[in-house]
């Protein structure tokens, strides 16, 4: 087959024999992961199941910029190395958590997002359920941490303009332990002109939490959301078995709202399937246990 020229009369591999990397500068890449759980809060009392709390593992920052701060888990990526190799290395390497669901989730590419250089990075979100992980900072962090995270829209707005319109979102994100409270406030716009919509993302406040990582967590939580509606990602968050009671206070600590135990039940009945094994629960009858349903395909009517 004949060999095709470009425009200065060269084959593809004599192309490539005489490419210069760098002609155009070359930004870092790094990868950052938002490692979520829910973990059991303070209980009540005997005859009723502890309250289940959303968690993001955090990690302290152990050199400049922004030394002392709390970071999600990342760093840079090798050249040898798949954004998603990354990722699960760096996760390994900073905190000792390996063989976890992870999926990618958006690239963050402002300019001046990092104070050291042009730094590109992608993020990533995993499920976990904490009961089985062993959580250790490394060498180049200060602590590695659960914090319980709770994040709210407070307001919103829809402004008309000659071109459309805009939908300003304001959040208050707050991460917290028996230690530190981390806080940020994240306003998100929706940009309407005509047929394209844009969205930008910017941080009003932030108090502990390095960079940019503010917004990523903030859109994280919201794509863990829609995830939960959708998807049976839910369950990659709890053991293998568990009572319906459980898996209903893990979806409303997701959503953020108190739903109907019948409803519930009604919407995930074909995700789940009984076991013969039960659980004692306080001063309450034993309760059936349950466990995904290894026929079940994601679909878009569990919420």
């Amino acid at each position: 087959m004949e060999q095709k020229l470009n425009k200065d009369g060269l084959t593809e591999e004599e192309f490539l024999k005489a490419y210069d990397p760098n002609k155009f500068e070359r930004p870092s890449v790094t990868v950052d992961i938002l490692v979520f759980t829910v973990a059991d809060g303070e209980k009540e009392n005997y005859r009723k199941l502890p309250k289940k709390t959303l968690k993001l593992l955090m990690i302290k920052r152990g050199n400049h910029p922004d030394i002392g701060k709390w970071a999600l888990p990342g760093g840079f990526v090798n050249m040898d190395e798949s954004l998603e190799e990354a990722a699960l290395r760096e996760l390994k390497e900073e905190t000792n958590v390996d063989n976890i669901y992870m999926e990618q989730l958006y690239t963050w590419g402002d300019v001046d997002r990092d104070k050291r250089t042009r730094i590109i990075t992608t993020s990533y979100m995993s499920l976990v359920d904490s009961s089985t992980l062993n959580v250790k900072a490394d060498d180049d962090a200060d602590d590695a941490k659960w914090f319980a995270v709770s994040c709210k829209c407070y307001e919103e707005n829809k402004i008309p303009n000659e071109k459309g319109y805009v939908v300003e979102r304001f959040f208050n994100l707050n991460l917290e332990n028996e230690e530190d409270k981390l806080s940020a406030v994240v306003k998100v716009s929706k940009i309407i002109e005509g047929k394209v919509a844009k969205i930008k993302r910017e941080i009003l406040e932030s108090d502990g939490i390095a960079f940019d990582h503010a917004k990523i967590i903030v859109y994280g939580i919201e794509r863990l959301k829609e995830q939960a509606k959708n998807t049976g990602i839910v369950f990659n968050l709890i053991p293998e078995l568990f009572t319906l009671t459980e898996l209903q206070q893990v979806y409303e600590v997701i959503l953020g709202t108190r739903l109907l135990k019948a409803n519930f039940r009604r919407k995930i009945l074909n995700v789940v399937v009984e076991t013969d094994k039960y659980v004692k629960n306080g001063g309450h009858r034993p309760s059936k246990l349950y466990m995904l349903n290894p026929d079940y395909i994601d679909s878009k009517d569990i919420y």
